[in-house]
């Protein structure tokens, strides 16, 4: 298994051009957001309770053991996303807007976005050659984050 410095440093080899890599500071978040929102509109009862768990929330659960398994500190900093994700589509769904709908319009606005950072970047989407990549991103804005920070990956 490659560590996580190993997934960063191949996942920057496509991410240079300053332009592009602005762009995804824009996309790649609206991305993450649009995908727990798609998954937040799947609701699952629990059978025997009056709970109901959304897809978004287990799947956030496996997202985070996946980045464990790289980095606690970058899994810790995910988790923390993942609520304020969660939080935020509850909002949208309490305020009557169709999630699926709303995140089908962020999900495709920020990967046309995405293409055309990598069209100025010359460079395919990293995605491409491993799709564990798409785990990858946010991972890799986040390590920015926590350089600066001084957090430790």
């Amino acid at each position: 298994m490659k560590t996580i410095q190993q997934w960063l440093d191949d996942y920057g080899t496509s991410h240079r051009n300053e332009t592009n890599k602005l762009i995804h500071w824009i996309c790649v978040p609206a991305i993450f957001f649009s995908i727990v929102g798609f998954l937040y509109a799947i609701r699952i009862p629990v059978p025997g309770t009056n709970i109901v768990l959304t897809v978004a929330q287990i799947a956030l659960v496996l997202l985070i053991i996946y980045y464990a398994r790289l980095s606690v500190s970058l899994a810790v900093g995910m988790t923390i996303i993942g609520i304020i994700c969660l939080w935020l589509w509850r909002l949208i769904a309490a305020g009557g807007s169709p999630t699926w709908l709303v995140a089908l319009i962020i999900f495709v606005v920020a990967w046309i976005g995405q293409f055309i950072g990598h069209k100025i970047e010359g460079a395919k989407p990293s995605f491409f050659k491993d799709l564990q990549f798409l785990l990858i991103g946010p991972a890799w804005l986040l390590s920015f984050i926590y350089r600066k920070a001084g957090i430790k990956l």
